[in-house]
């Protein structure tokens, strides 16, 4: 069952990248993000809202405010540039390795903040790991991509935006329940890109069939599917285990939009994915070592925060 259980999953991730190729070319990036938010606020809010009252357990303002930032960072800020590079030609699979490498990144830069001890072979890892986002995105670029080069700066800023949001939530005091944190976060989001949608004056859904078919794929698969069994797997095999399957997502990915969209995948490319896979193991030897803490939380900073993509 679990196994079944974390192929979904890696399927349902990796389909986050693929929906936003697929409604890459029919409509506005504001305009695709905006209604693919609101509808979610719109039926989260009241339910998850009622049920906090029901069990006394609404967020303090103080803590409303860090999930605030927190989607902002973790959720708008980063599917933003995932969605904007995608957009701009860059390929699916090189968007996910980069976003991949995060929690080498969170944990190699934020353990010392955090007061955390940082293995070395864990900066070994993350050497290695951008070693291969610099293959993929080579191989990427060097294959007539359509994408302008300083389009391949974008997921980094996404990258970015995710660090900064684990930062954010290991410094909260208290936790807030992850339906609850969702329903934040996507009421953030959806105010963010309406208000982007109708500044640009892009607010208006095209009348496309490939819109709506993008959407529904966005909001079944890549948000209920996809968070849903991060969280489902986060209490069945831990944060260890869990993190070591985000990282199958961007092979999985790269091979899918080669299928699907017809992109890139050269040998160089899956020599980058292959190196990109050795630095997580690298990284989970080190992260499997006997310790006296519950996986079951998110006290890892390699991967805190977790948006729905």
């Amino acid at each position: 069952m679990t196994a079944t259980l974390s192929i979904l999953f890696v399927a349902c991730w990796s389909s986050g990248f693929i929906g936003a190729k697929l409604g890459a070319g029919s409509a506005e990036v504001p305009t695709l993000l905006m209604w693919r938010f609101l509808p979610l606020a719109v039926v989260l809010v009241p339910i998850v809202g009622l049920s906090a009252r029901r069990r006394n357990t609404m967020p303090t303002p103080r803590a409303l405010g860090r999930q605030v930032v927190i989607g902002m960072l973790s959720q708008s800020g980063y599917l933003l540039s995932v969605y904007w590079a995608v957009d701009l030609g860059v390929n699916t699979g090189t968007t996910a390795l980069i976003d991949g490498i995060q929690p080498l990144v969170a944990a190699a830069l934020l353990g010392p903040v955090l007061g955390v001890a940082v293995p070395r072979m864990q900066w070994v890892g993350l050497v290695i790991g951008l070693g291969g986002v610099a293959m993929v995105t080579a191989a990427d670029a060097g294959a007539g991509a359509s994408a302008p080069w300083w389009a391949y700066a974008i997921p980094f800023l996404g990258m970015v935006s995710l660090v900064a949001s684990t930062f954010v939530q290991q410094r909260a005091p208290t936790s807030v329940p992850p339906l609850q944190a969702l329903a934040i976060h996507c009421s953030t989001s959806a105010i963010v890109f309406t208000t982007l949608a109708f500044a640009s004056g892009a607010a208006a859904p095209p009348s496309v069939n490939t819109f709506w078919i993008a959407l529904l794929w966005l909001i079944v698969l890549s948000t209920f599917g996809g968070y849903g069994l991060y969280w489902l797997l986060l209490r069945r095999i831990g944060i260890t285990s869990v993190n070591t399957l985000m990282f199958l997502i961007a092979p999985v990915t790269a091979v899918w939009g080669a299928l699907m969209f017809g992109e890139s995948f050269t040998p160089f490319t899956a020599l980058g994915l292959a190196v990109g896979i050795l630095a997580v193991i690298v990284v989970t030897r080190v992260d499997n070592r006997p310790k006296k803490q519950d996986e079951g939380t998110d006290s890892c900073p390699a991967r805190a925060s977790i948006t729905s993509r």
